[in-house]
C-alpha cells in the first residue's frame, strides 16, 4: 500500500495573505516528495478562499518545478466546468511541463454551491452525465481527430494539442461511491478514487467490496488501481489532538455549508452553519472524529490503516487540510514519513519474498 498527500491552497481568513498560503503549501508539497509519498492530489474549486483552486494543472505545473518525483494528480476537476478539448489539451500540457507525472481524477462534482455558479444551477447529481460523456471524449482526443456528437456536447473534427507525454495517455481516475459510478469506471479502464468521509471505519470494507465486484464483473479489464482518501493527522501530545478535532468539526461545518447550500458565503469565505443543521450529527462527537478519521499517534494510524489494506485499497491519501494550523500539518507529513511509509514498505517486502519462495 501507498500514500499520498491531498493539498490545495487554503486561505483561513482574510488576514492571511496568498503569498503565504502559497509557500506553505510548497513547503508541504517539498516535504511530501522528501518523504516517499508516491502522489499530491489537488483538486477544483471555484469562487471559496477555503479551497483555492481554480484550475489544478496551473498548481500542479508549479509544484512539479519545485518537486523530483513525487506524481502530480487532479482530485479532481469536476466534468462539468469543462469541455472535452479545453480538458484534453490542459492536462496534456501539463503532462509535458511536470515530466510526464500527471494523474487525471475526475468527478461528477460536489458542491451544490459552485454548481449555482459554475454550472447554471443543475442539481450536482447531474454532473455524473457530464463525467461519463467527458472522459471517453478526452481519450479520443489524445488519440488524434475526432468529432464528437453527445447529448452535452457537439464538436466537430479536432484533435487534443499537445498529445500527452506518457503514453498511451496519463492514468485516468474516477471519483465513485455508488455501485453504478464503480461500475462504469472500471469497465472504461479508469482506476478509482473514493471515500469513506466521516462514515465509520466498517465503510472502508463497504467500498472495497464495491471496488473488487465491479473488477469481478469486467473480467476483461486489468484491475484498476484503488485510491481511498481520509481526513488525516498525526500527533503526539494532548493539545495537538484537542486542536486536529476542534479544527475537523468547525471544518465539516464549513462543508456542509457548500454541500447544501445551507449559509452564506461572503467574499469567498464560507460560514459554519450551525451544529442542528448539520447532517449525520454523530459524525461531530470528538470521540467518533478521532475514530474514524485517521488521527493518532503514529502506532495509533497504523492500526487503523491495516483495516485499508485488507480492503484492497492501493493508496490512501491524507486529507491534511481541514484548517489545521500549518505546523501540525507539517509534523502530519513528517511522522508519516518516518514511522508509517517505511512499516508498509516492510510489510510490501516481506509479502513479496514470501511469494517468490
Amino acid at each position: 500500500m501507498k500514500f499520498s498527500v491531498s493539498l490545495y491552497l487554503e486561505r483561513k481568513s482574510p488576514d492571511m495573505l496568498m503569498t503565504e498560503v502559497a509557500q506553505n503549501a510548497l513547503a508541504l508539497a517539498k516535504l511530501s516528495d522528501q518523504g516517499g509519498f508516491e502522489m499530491i492530489w489537488t483538486a477544483e474549486h471555484h469562487t471559496i478562499e477555503l479551497t483555492v483552486a481554480p484550475n489544478p494543472f496551473t498548481f500542479l505545473t508549479w509544484i512539479g518545478q519545485h518537486t523530483e518525483q513525487i506524481r502530480l494528480g487532479t482530485a479532481t476537476v469536476v466534468a462539468p466546468y469543462w469541455s472535452p478539448i479545453r480538458l484534453a489539451g490542459e492536462a496534456a500540457l501539463c503532462d509535458h511541463l511536470t515530466g510526464g507525472r500527471l494523474e487525471l481524477g475526475i468527478a461528477r462534482g460536489a458542491y451544490q454551491y459552485e454548481f449555482d455558479r459554475m454550472a447554471g444551477g443543475i442539481p450536482q447529481q447531474q454532473g455524473v452525465a457530464y463525467m461519463k460523456e467527458l472522459v471517453p471524449a478526452v481519450r479520443k482526443l489524445w488519440e488524434g481527430d475526432y468529432a464528437h456528437a453527445g447529448e452535452i456536447w457537439n464538436f466537430p473534427t479536432a484533435t487534443s494539442v499537445p498529445k500527452p507525454l506518457q503514453q498511451p495517455h496519463p492514468r485516468i481516475w474516477v471519483a465513485a461511491r455508488d455501485p453504478g459510478t464503480f461500475d462504469w469506471a472500471i469497465a472504461q479502464g479508469a482506476s478509482i478514487l473514493s471515500t469513506p468521509l466521516a462514515a465509520p471505519n466498517s465503510e472502508i470494507a463497504v467500498l472495497g467490496e464495491k471496488f473488487r465486484k465491479a473488477c469481478a464483473d469486467h473480467p476483461e479489464m486489468p484491475r484498476p488501481r484503488f485510491m481511498m482518501q481520509r481526513r488525516a493527522c498525526l500527533y503526539t501530545k494532548p493539545e495537538e489532538r484537542e486542536t486536529a478535532i476542534r479544527c475537523s468539526m468547525e471544518y465539516g461545518r464549513l462543508f456542509e455549508n457548500l454541500f447544501q447550500n445551507l449559509g452564506a458565503v461572503t467574499n469567498g469565505f464560507p460560514e459554519a452553519v450551525p451544529y442542528e443543521a448539520v447532517a449525520g450529527k454523530e459524525n461531530y462527537d470528538p470521540q467518533n472524529i478521532e475514530r474514524n478519521f485517521l488521527f493518532g499517534t503514529p502506532d495509533e494510524v497504523i492500526e487503523k490503516l491495516l483495516d485499508y489494506e485488507a480492503a484492497g485499497v492501493d493508496q490512501v491519501s491524507l486529507g491534511i487540510n481541514f484548517n489545521v494550523p500549518f505546523e501540525l500539518q507539517k509534523k502530519t507529513i513528517e511522522l508519516f514519513a518516518k514511522e508509517i511509509i517505511p512499516f508498509f514498505a516492510a510489510r510490501e517486502s516481506r509479502s513479496a519474498l514470501e511469494a517468490a519462495q
